[in-house]
């Protein structure tokens, strides 16, 4: 027990530290090769504090525990939705935007609500794991379009429309033929060439070792971190889903937490919860679709409608509180600290 309490202490270490090194080696990388921003944003930025997540629901899928995956997602939502978020109001007021909640907020609790239907039969198919991943990747591209404007104009009946009608295919159109038009304007080859023969003076390879070093870390970090999760769920006898639920997922949501509440405390509200809200959209989304396009995943149906039903009421409390004042009051903030420990109560009493 201890060597595996050991391991699940170095799993988490490595996977949080090596996935905060991976993303800064990446960015560093595309920038020097000349890699758009259009490219970059949408899959290392958007990517960030999610890798965690990510690697552990993957080598999880390897292992075959798709309760596992299931539940580190339920348990890391409703982790960002009153643990962070509410921790970020306890200390100090959290103020937003209108139309960030009118626009992510809505899209959070939609694709929370898609997420818990398809779920509640605890089977996640490839097609619905297709489904959730294409939401995921329509929302990334749509905020790329969004950037000129705010309001109604990119509201949520606007992404409705950005998404059933397939507009995301012209936004990777666009991006695609604006990054061949740069390359070819500044001479294609010659680019290349110029690039590879700076890579020693830039720090290029420094970048690579880097980020081989660093997902070499996350590999190893998130095998050993679920590894000791599965084994801990099989010693005490209790549903992978429940593991997931509570400490895989609590552990996996420290990125988050610690942007959150720095954000939080020095008087960026708006990114505090927008964190919050992206985190929950690329859990569903990225993290689900990923790992269910990989395996089909299924899980025990026990205690799962209760932590499905949870996950629905902490989006849809979070939102209220905000629509109430557009605001996390001091008091909001202690009382959702309230309602996760009362989370984590139930996860005690009524699923062990």
């Amino acid at each position: 027990m201890l060597t595996q309490m050991l391991l699940f202490a170095a799993g988490l270490l490595l996977l949080v530290k090596g996935s905060d090194f991976f993303v800064q080696a990446a960015a560093s990388l595309a920038k020097k090769l000349g890699v758009s921003e259009f490219v970059i944003g949408l899959t290392l930025v958007a990517l960030g504090t999610s890798v965690p997540e990510l690697a552990s629901a993957l080598a999880a899928v390897f292992r075959r525990q798709g309760g596992m995956v299931l539940g580190t997602v339920i348990g890391a939502n409703v982790a960002n939705l009153l643990l962070i978020a509410g921790l970020a109001g306890a200390l100090a007021a959290v103020r937003t935007r209108r139309e960030m909640i009118g626009r992510d907020g809505t899209i959070m609790l939609a694709t929370t609500a898609l997420f818990c239907l398809f779920a509640w039969n605890g089977y996640f198919s490839r097609l619905e794991a297709a489904a959730m991943l294409l939401v995921y990747v329509a929302y990334t591209l749509f905020l790329f379009t969004a950037k000129a404007g705010m309001g109604e104009e990119y509201g949520f009946r606007r992404f409705l429309n950005y998404l059933f009608r397939f507009q995301y295919l012209l936004t990777i159109r666009d991006g695609v033929s604006a990054g061949f038009g740069r390359a070819r304007g500044k001479g294609g080859r010659d680019v290349a060439d110029r690039k590879i023969s700076r890579a020693f003076r830039e720090g290029i390879i420094k970048d690579l070792l880097l980020l081989a070093a660093s997902g070499t870390a996350i590999a190893f970090g998130a095998d050993f971190f679920v590894g000791a999760a599965v084994f801990f769920a099989g010693l005490f006898e209790l549903p992978p889903v429940v593991i997931g639920a509570s400490v895989v997922s609590l552990g996996t949501t420290l990125p988050e937490m610690s942007v959150t509440v720095a954000a939080a405390r020095k008087g960026f509200g708006h990114i505090a919860l927008g964190n919050v809200l992206g985190s929950c959209i690329a859990n569903i989304g990225l993290i689900v679709g990923a790992s269910g396009l990989v395996r089909p995943l299924g899980v025990a149906r026990q205690g799962l409608p209760l932590l499905l039903g949870f996950l629905l009421f902490a989006s849809l409390l979070l939102l209220v509180f905000i629509r109430t004042a557009w605001r996390i009051r001091r008091w909001e903030g202690i009382l959702m600290l309230g309602f996760y420990v009362l989370y984590v109560s139930m996860l005690y009493f009524l699923l062990t």
